[in-house]
């Protein structure tokens, strides 16, 4: 059974296009592994940019500076 988490930051994501991200990786899945679309589990976090660091900085104080 797999079980993919993907976080990304939340800032206007669709619900299209997670629908899509669900199905592509469901894909692979089955693709690669051979796994069965009923045995795949897909988790999205939407995390907040304030709560999201990397580069010694928040992503909303990244964001600020681009």
């Amino acid at each position: 059974m797999p079980y993919v988490n993907v976080r990304i930051t939340k800032d206007g994501v669709t619900s299209a296009q997670k629908q899509q991200i669900v199905e592509e990786i469901t894909q692979t899945l089955v693709r690669v592994l051979g796994k069965q679309p009923k045995h795949i589990h897909i988790i999205i976090d939407e995390i907040e940019p304030e709560n999201w660091g990397f580069a010694g900085m928040l992503t909303s104080e990244y964001r600020q500076e681009e």
